[in-house]
């Protein structure tokens, strides 16, 4: 009889860290989404003993995947399988739950990016780490002062009468042009859903000017609960928006896709040092290397005060040391 496995997927973000776990049908059987607040070590070790508690330490991992800015970091704790990209991840993932997609919007909690798939395959992306502005953090930080909840942002845009314009190109711009027209008379309502179109005016300015948008267009990352932004995509672009049953987890689903697939291609055996690996004690530490001209900042990983990597360095002095990923 087949051994039951299942694969893991964990996408760190600068907000959000979020792991999910899919059976041997790709479908997903657990999802925890927890904010990352800086600590993303620990609130990845954190996640992998939630799982570990729910499923008991018996369960059979097959494979792993990481994705996110903190993909490395992840890899080296938990042991992947596969190290990929954001937009390689999300790819994959909207593939799998909507085929045939052309368009992938994502905004996540502080950054956005467009993908352009032709045939299933990638041939055009942007990203936008720069600007706060239309990102998750922004939208939270106007919902609290509005003293809105988060949840409830999007349903205000959708009742509006009449939008109000506000200048949605910087984070700092926008908020100053809200308590603008708040203080000149403006209804919640209808700032909110100026706010919207303003962020989703930027959205295409920046990142998708000079792209065909086809349909189908699917949105996902956390902001893709806001009805308010999805209606304002869907007003300015004239295309049905199509959002994911797991939208806000697509990234950490694509990254156990991915292993999965690797390990069936090449049908080895998974590089995961398995869930007691959450009980290890585990520091970072970074220093500028001043062996060059280049002055490499050199970041280190250790585990009980043995290193387990390093990474950063060009040239390969520092990371050659270890097994880095």
């Amino acid at each position: 009889m087949k051994e039951k496995g299942y694969f893991l997927g964990i996408d760190v973000g600068s907000v959000s860290t979020n792991l999910v776990i899919t059976d041997e049908d790709d479908n997903m059987i657990e999802r925890l989404y927890l904010k990352t607040s800086g600590h993303p070590i620990n609130v990845l070790c954190n996640g992998m003993r939630i799982i570990s508690e729910k499923f008991g330490k018996d369960i059979i991992v097959k494979a792993v995947g990481t994705t996110g800015s903190g993909r490395q970091l992840a890899s080296v704790i938990v042991g992947a399988d596969v190290v990929k990209n954001e937009i390689t991840a999300h790819a994959v993932a909207a593939q799998s739950l909507v085929p045939g997609v052309n368009t992938i919007l994502e905004i996540g909690g502080q950054d956005s990016k467009i993908i352009i798939l032709k045939n299933g395959v990638v041939t055009d992306f942007a990203m936008n780490t720069v600007c706060a502005a239309g990102t998750g953090s922004f939208l939270d930080r106007q919902a609290s002062r509005l003293e809105i909840p988060i949840e409830e942002f999007g349903g205000y845009a959708l009742r509006s009468s009449s939008s109000v314009r506000i200048a949605g190109r910087c984070a700092v711009f926008a908020e100053s042009d809200m308590i603008h027209k708040q203080q000149t008379g403006h209804n919640v309502e209808d700032i909110i859903n100026g706010l919207c179109e303003a962020l989703v005016r930027n959205y295409l300015n920046n990142l998708a000017k000079g792209k065909d948008i086809e349909e189908p267009v699917v949105f996902q990352g956390g902001v893709a609960a806001n009805i308010g932004i999805v209606a304002a995509f869907e007003r300015a672009l004239d295309k049905k928006i199509i959002i994911p049953k797991h939208h806000a987890v697509m990234g950490a689903y694509g990254a156990a896709l991915l292993a999965k697939e690797k390990i069936s291609r090449n049908n080895t055996i998974t590089n995961f040092y398995g869930f007691e690996a959450a009980k290890s004690n585990y520091k970072a530490k970074s220093w500028e290397c001043h062996g060059c001209p280049n002055l490499c900042e050199v970041i280190e990983i250790l585990s009980d005060s043995q290193t387990l990597a390093r990474w950063g360095d060009r040239c390969g002095k520092w990371s050659q040391l270890t097994t880095a990923v």
